[in-house]
């Protein structure tokens, strides 16, 4: 079982009983804030191990025959643990393209999971990872107009980051790109950073793309990209990823990144 066309189907019960699957995993959530209107706009699911091991340890696991359901197993822990945690706002989830190899078929576990638990679609986000190589750019795009069909979110993930980069955004336009950390990282004080995440959401803009900031970890990195009018924001200044948690962001943090 080492094409795509081999794989079959799986429901919801499939996937969340992990039999079929033969990895231990679980989540980490971490908050995606707003900073216009001091909210948490959502928490994004991270693969961990079933005690808290990295993502890298779960994720050297998968081959080609078991890629295509752990892709359908990550959206339905998410889901299934989002709904057990009372999450608010968006849940955002990180797929695999190259594992899904018919749209409207690997879609139904995640259609299950939210019908079952009552956990509504236009409140989840898919994100493709801009770091993975995509072999397919216009099976890519099918994939996200199946998903916008069903009111999902849609965004990719470590924008600046890998291979795709500005052709991801020529052939077929999100809802909300991530800014990688590389680029956000030491952006106040780096001409060339500033020069180029600044051409960017001007891009954006045109496009009415919005736009997070990934991997915020100082006040001066928050301000110099609210000052270019991003209001939402991911890091550890904010809140570090809580395992199977959803952290809250610490009161006095507002006032700190809102003003100079």
């Amino acid at each position: 079982m080492n094409k795509l066309n081999d794989f079959t189907p799986v429901g919801c019960r499939d996937c969340r009983d992990g039999k079929k699957l033969g990895i231990d995993f679980s989540m980490a959530f971490q908050p995606i804030v707003d900073i216009g209107t001091r909210s948490i706009f959502g928490y994004e699911a991270l693969v961990r191990g079933s005690n808290n091991e990295s993502a890298g340890s779960v994720l050297s696991q998968l081959n080609d025959s078991n890629r295509y359901i752990f892709d359908q197993s990550i959206r339905v822990k998410a889901i299934d643990l989002a709904k057990k945690l009372d999450l608010q706002g968006m849940l955002s989830i990180n797929f695999l393209p190259n594992a899904v190899y018919k749209p409207e078929t690997c879609i139904r576990a995640t259609l299950e999971a939210a019908a079952e638990l009552n956990f509504p679609t236009d409140r989840i986000m898919f994100e493709v990872t801009e770091g993975e190589k995509v072999r397919d750019h216009d099976h890519l795009r099918k994939i996200f107009i199946e998903y916008k069909k069903h009111q999902f979110t849609t965004a990719i993930d470590d924008f600046g980051a890998g291979f795709a980069g500005l052709n991801l955004l020529a052939d077929w336009q999100p809802d909300i790109i991530k800014l990688d950390m590389a680029l956000t990282r030491n952006i106040d004080s780096d001409r060339v950073r500033r020069a180029l995440v600044f051409a960017i959401l001007t891009a954006c803009r045109e496009l009415s793309i919005r736009v997070i900031a990934e991997g915020v970890e100082t006040r001066e990195e928050c301000l110099t990209l609210a000052d270019e009018g991003v209001t939402l924001f991911q890091g550890y200044l904010f809140a570090r990823p809580g395992f199977e948690s959803l952290p809250q962001v610490p009161e006095e943090i507002w006032p700190f990144v809102s003003s100079r």
